[in-house]
């Protein structure tokens, strides 16, 4: 039943217009031109417009435009992976505090990011979206 909710034709536009908030939900200051943080999900997020662009306005039958997507979710979350060591902490004043809203936001992160790999490969996904035209 859920499943047959999710594969209707605009379910599938929806989430794949929604495949660009994992890539940005990042604190604020992460996309400072002073930090080397914020050109990762400026790129992942070019990714998945020219992805999308190929899907919902083009109406490709290709497989690369669903690659692109994978790609970005996946080095999405080895990325975040990556950084969330770095970033666990910070010093505020003298003492080091954990730093609760980078974890949270991470973690919502790679959530989403393993939801929307799954289901970009779905087959009721890659065909419905075909059978709108």
């Amino acid at each position: 039943m859920l499943r047959r909710a999710i594969t209707t034709p605009g379910a599938i536009v929806a989430l794949l217009i929604l495949q660009f908030v994992p890539l940005v939900l990042f604190p604020p200051q992460s996309f400072s031109p002073t930090t080397q943080e914020w050109w990762l999900p400026v790129l992942l997020a070019v990714m998945v417009i020219i992805s999308e662009v190929e899907l919902i306005v083009r109406r490709s039958s290709a497989p690369w435009p669903w690659y692109l997507l994978s790609f970005a979710q996946g080095f999405n979350i080895i990325s975040r992976l990556m950084m969330v060591w770095p970033h666990a902490t910070m010093t505020v004043g003298k003492e080091t505090v954990i730093n609760g809203p980078y974890l949270i936001l991470t973690a919502l992160s790679l959530a989403l990011s393993v939801f929307l790999l799954w289901y970009a490969e779905l087959p009721e996904v890659r065909m419905g979206l075909l059978r709108k035209a």
